[in-house]
Formats: structure tokens, C-alpha cells, sequence
């Protein structure tokens, strides 16, 4: 399915292939894994919930949700059973809304 992966320690945000929630946990590189709800539930954004303690490089964030430390993953959301599926926000869509702290 497809995903969108932002990497502040680089500044790169650009299109990825998943095809489960382990994908997600080896693109971050840890596992401990929360996400927060963008879009009216339609996307959730994933990252490393111990971020902040392991001080990983660099932050993003995106609209008012929390500042985030390190790779984060969008993926599309299905509100019945908490199944993962394509995202449905762009790249261009994100860079509006994504600031690099």
C-alpha cells in the first residue's frame, strides 16, 4: 500500500511502499510504535512513541499535532477496524502543512 515517509534529519519527505505494520516498524527502526490521528481520521501519522527520550535526529511536525523526533510514516486509515491502508493525502499536500524544527 502506499505511505508517505518524512525524515527531518534529511528534510525528505517522498512516497514509500508498506504492505503491513511491520514495514512501518522497520522504516522507523524502532518498536515502539503510536500514531496520531491527521485528515478527520482518514490518515494517521506513526512514529516512535520514545522519540524524545533517545533523542533521535532531527523534528517534524505537521498542523497542530505534537512536534515529532525522528521518521515518521503516513498511512491511510480505515476508521472501522483500525486497518491500515493507501494513504490519501500528497506529498505537496503535506509540505504545506509540515514544518522542520
Amino acid at each position: 500500500m502506499k505511505a508517505i515517509i518524512i525524515e527531518p534529519s534529511t528534510q525528505v519527505i517522498e512516497n514509500i511502499e508498506i504492505e503491513s505494520y511491520d514495514d512501518i516498524v522497520k522504516q522507523i527502526g524502532f518498536d515502539t510504535i503510536i500514531s496520531d490521528e491527521m485528515d478527520q481520521g482518514q490518515n494517521r501519522v506513526y512514529f516512535d512513541e520514545e522519540c524524545f527520550l533517545r533523542g533521535s535526529n532531527g523534528r517534524f511536525q505537521i498542523d497542530n499535532l505534537i512536534p515529532v523526533s525522528g521518521v515518521g510514516i503516513i498511512v491511510g486509515a480505515s476508521n472501522e477496524n483500525s486497518s491500515l491502508s493507501n494513504v490519501t493525502t500528497s506529498i505537496d499536500n503535506i509540505q504545506k502543512r509540515l514544518k522542520f524544527l
